[in-house]
């Protein structure tokens, strides 16, 4: 790919290419650590399969594995696998590829809105402040990001942050919840980070890569409620467990106004490096 992609929008990434029946190509951007960005593959998936899906279905929930890295050089290849057509669920599968084979796995299912109980049982925490409490730290020309104390050495494993989209995201339940999808692979290895009893030797910000290999395994998502992707919203993940090289980030998204808008859990692969 060319430099035209060295900046790609967020629109641009969501603009995929249809190549025949249920198959789409995206492109991406290269980031500041080179190769493909596990929250970009997430969104152009879940994107993918809601270009097969009726638009009163919804996206609720997502499962994804990241089986290999990707290459930012290279057009990336969703193929959509119909499961299930149903009254009230429809549910895809997506499988990712370049020329080195499937690079990463979706499993989505999307819901028609029911007129049922809406009760929410968790809450924004009021020691989060608000946005512009903290300083912006962002490594995205796509969002933006305020982090809420030290992301990776919090005594309570615990990661939080502000986000939000630079560019407006159309008024569109499914490309919101793509814009969702898209940041909420930037926290949870913090979340598990935040667990390690080494963290503490970490000095400086070129430190981590010198003290810790990680890369993201497994991805899943909950979508509650709907929120503008361009406004403030808090991320705020916990570290889990940290077992055999692998740890568990679990936590919430909420708006500004404290509405409990996802659900996100991840795996990260974890390693203390050797030299």
């Amino acid at each position: 790919m060319g430099d035209d992609t060295e900046q790609a929008t967020f629109d641009q990434m969501m603009a995929l290419e249809p190549h025949g029946a249920d198959t789409y190509v995206g492109v991406g951007p290269r980031y500041p650590w080179g190769g493909l960005y596990g929250g970009q593959i997430v969104a152009q998936a879940l994107r993918a399969a809601g270009l097969t899906v009726e638009p009163e279905y919804l996206p609720h929930s997502l499962h994804a594995y990241f089986i290999r890295p990707g290459d930012h050089t290279e057009p990336i290849r969703f193929e959509v696998d119909r499961i299930r057509n149903g009254r009230s669920f429809v549910t895809r599968r997506v499988v990712a590829r370049q020329s080195i084979g499937a690079i990463f796995n979706l499993a989505a299912s999307f819901h028609v809105v029911e007129d049922e109980a809406d009760v929410q049982a968790v809450s924004l925490s009021p020691d989060a402040g608000s946005p512009d409490d903290h300083l912006s730290d962002g490594w995205s020309h796509v969002f933006d990001r305020r982090p809420v104390g030290d992301m990776r050495r919090s005594d309570a494993g615990l990661s939080r942050a502000w986000l939000r989209m630079v560019e407006p995201v159309a008024d569109d339940p499914l490309l919101r919840a793509c814009a969702i999808s898209y940041v909420s692979d930037d926290l949870p290895t913090d979340g598990a980070i935040a667990l390690h009893p080494d963290r503490t030797l970490v000095r400086d910000e070129g430190d981590w890569e010198r003290t810790f290999m990680n890369a993201s395994l497994d991805h899943a998502i909950w979508f509650h409620r709907t929120l503008d992707p361009a406004e403030w919203h808090l991320h705020e993940l916990r570290g889990h467990n940290l077992t055999g090289a692998r740890g568990l980030a679990i936590g919430e998204v909420f708006s500004q106004a404290g509405v409990h808008a996802a659900t996100v859990v991840q795996e990260v692969l974890l390693r203390r490096v050797r030299h």
